[in-house]
């Protein structure tokens, strides 16, 4: 009803569409007044030919011959009605066949059409609008942050520059608004004073001329800005951007944090405070064949392990989950506890040989960056001479051919890095290595989310989402949050603690049961207590720091949603 409401207030309100209105009202009295004379004239004529009718009859005679129905059972025997009935049917023919029609579409129907497209892709917002965030450009990324923010409930408005693009995702469900990105008026149209937040996601110069126009109108407004050069970061900053994201850079380090199995030793995959998040393999260590109680690491150590990843498959940590040689440990726990950790089990399992990584693209240089960084040696494999660096640490060649990947090391490598931005190419090669070695780790890049399972079937050990990577760090910075991203899917996240949960331990809420999400530690005032005691009453005033998987983090915000 209320699309409705507005398809009729833009339709009333536009001044051509009165005038539309005042032409078509016009040519149906013109017709009225032809379909009268006609009725008259035929009356005349019929009774110079002696017959008697009907005034009904006449009307009937006029429209039936105007619309070359034609029934025939009303016809003039006189040359001078034959003439006029000729006249009659050609002008029929000419108002109510071609120009009614016309008209119709021209001044009605097309109008009308125009009002439908115009209420669901409208170019101003309403005037009481705020709190919103505007998302210049609709890619994986963006796709990825509209799905988070309706998770948790934060408005959003889409800009199209295209009527076409606009009216096929607001059919898909989205929120737009049709405008030109670099237009002032456009941002006046979507209330820019009032908003919370721009994100641009459009090619480094697009992005800049976006934010420098919205800085003519508001120094407030928070934009956050992606870039895909390293040169562009700065520009865009004094373009008017207040964050700025190398979503290559934040990529390669997040797949450069999962290159496992160079040792058994901790690898910090994210922070937060204070509370460390990690993983570690197991290979070749004294816990493999032990449960997760067996392996006593939460009464020797005090870490929290809180899950086990196989293969790409996450199992949240139960008492009787088994480690096998190839599972990795997703631990919690400050920095002292896992230092113990290191001190007992990170002596095993050793290896110096370096790590592949699949393509020299941005991406790949920044994960090389990083390993480098950590001093893991590394080999990039890519056929663009272009990108070729040096001889020591790249090497030129097709990673679908066996020769290029055995110059690399494959066959002795710990971790295989897929880093190109096609994910058929990645889906190929990730089956191509898990066929030549079937115990090797490996990571690799997803572009598209719905490509990630695709990859876990064809025997990636992780995936990472581009899209989701930049959600998430564009969503961290809105929400002044963290909410870490430990692998595709499965995330460390902050709420405020629900008042179903306040005073009760960790017993009691049984929150693990309830919605998949493991509690990892509490924050009071800044404070945190990692790894709380499971019989300790949750504080009140606090936040509540859990791990769990995208759908258990849904399912716990829906749980408590009332609250």
């Amino acid at each position: 009803m209320k699309f409705f409401t507005s398809q009729i207030s833009y339709f009333i309100s536009n001044r051509n569409t009165k005038i539309n209105i005042k032409r078509l009202i016009r040519f149906v009295f013109i017709l009225f007044a032809m379909i009268v004379v006609y009725g008259i004239l035929f009356h005349e004529i019929m009774e110079f030919e002696g017959q008697k009718h009907s005034w009904i009859t006449g009307f009937y005679w006029t429209l039936t011959t105007m619309t070359t129905l034609g029934f025939g059972d009303i016809t003039f025997t006189s040359d001078l009605g034959r003439i006029f009935s000729v006249f009659v049917l050609i002008s029929g023919v000419l108002s109510l066949l071609i120009m009614l029609p016309f008209t119709f579409i021209e001044f009605f129907y097309a109008p009308w059409m125009e009002a439908q497209h115009r209420a669901r892709a409208p170019r101003e917002l309403p005037k009481d609008t705020k709190d919103h965030i505007i998302i210049t450009s609709f890619d994986a990324v963006s796709k990825a942050l509209i799905q988070k923010l309706d998770q948790y409930g934060h408005e959003y408005v889409l800009l199209v520059n295209e009527l076409e693009q606009a009216l096929e995702l607001y059919d898909q469900g989205y929120r737009v608004m049709l405008g030109e990105p670099d237009d002032p008026e456009t941002y006046r149209k979507m209330d820019i004073e009032q908003a919370a937040l721009v994100v641009t996601g459009g090619t480094d110069m697009s992005n800049s001329n976006v934010a420098h126009t919205i800085r003519e109108l508001s120094n407030e407004v928070k934009i956050i800005s992606t870039a895909n050069s390293y040169d562009s970061i700065d520009l865009l900053k004094l373009a008017g951007s207040n964050h700025v994201l190398h979503m290559g850079n934040i990529l390669g380090r997040a797949l450069a944090r999962r290159t496992l199995g160079q040792d058994a030793r901790i690898h910090t995959v994210g922070r937060f405070g204070e509370l460390v998040i990690a993983e570690a393999t197991t290979y070749a260590t004294p816990l493999v064949g032990k449960t997760l109680q067996e392996s006593r690491i939460r009464e020797d150590l005090g870490i929290n392990g809180v899950g086990v990843w196989e293969r790409g498959n996450f199992e949240s940590a139960h008492p009787e989950v088994e480690i096998h040689n190839h599972s990795v440990l997703v631990l919690a726990g400050t920095v002292e506890q896992l230092r113990k950790y290191d001190e007992l089990i990170g002596i095993y399992g050793t290896s110096d040989q370096p790590n592949i990584i699949i393509g020299a693209g941005r991406v790949g240089r920044a994960t090389a960056l990083h390993l480098e960084k950590r001093n893991i040696p590394f080999k990039i494999i890519d056929k663009n001479p272009d990108r070729i660096k040096d001889d020591e640490n790249y090497i030129l060649g097709d990673a679908a051919d066996l020769e290029t990947l055995k110059k690399a090391g494959i066959d002795n490598a710990p971790n295989v890095i897929i880093t190109t931005n096609q994910d058929d190419v990645n889906i190929y090669l990730t089956i191509y290595c898990r066929s030549l070695r079937p115990n090797i780790h490996i990571v690799a890049r997803s572009t598209l989310e719905r490509n990630v399972n695709t990859l876990h079937r064809a025997g990636a050990d992780f995936v990472m989402s581009y899209a989701s990577m930049g959600a998430n760090a564009i969503f961290n910075i809105f929400e002044e949050n963290d909410i870490v991203m430990i692998a595709q899917g499965l995330n460390v996240f902050s709420l405020d603690t629900p008042e179903k949960l306040i005073g009760k331990s960790l017993i009691q809420a049984d929150i693990r049961n309830k919605t998949g999400c493991n509690v990892i530690a509490y924050q009071v005032e800044g404070e945190q207590d990692i790894n709380p005691e499971p019989n300790k009453p949750i504080p009140d005033n606090s936040e509540i720091i859990l791990i769990g998987q995208s759908e258990d983090e849904q399912k716990f915000i829906e749980y408590y949603k009332s609250d």
